[in-house]
């Protein structure tokens, strides 16, 4: 795993396999993610019983980045 790195320096390393290709985030896209309630309300009392509602949204922004792999279904 190389975190922070730019693209073109992961798909210049000598073990970049294609197929790992969707688990090219930027970092801009990172941070929208970890914006998202699923990871802002862990400690909130109520975080088990919304935990659907926060996975659905995780999707949608999963999905809207065009991240449809199997890593990135829950």
């Amino acid at each position: 795993m190389n975190l922070f790195r730019s693209e073109e320096h992961i798909r210049s390393w000598p073990r970049f396999d294609p197929a790992a290709e969707q688990g090219i985030v930027s970092l801009a896209n990172l941070v929208m993610l970890f914006s998202l309630d699923m990871f802002k309300k862990r400690l909130e009392p109520d975080y088990i019983e919304r935990s659907g509602q926060y996975v659905g949204e995780f999707l949608s922004a999963v999905a809207e980045l065009g991240k449809t792999r199997p890593f990135w279904r829950m």
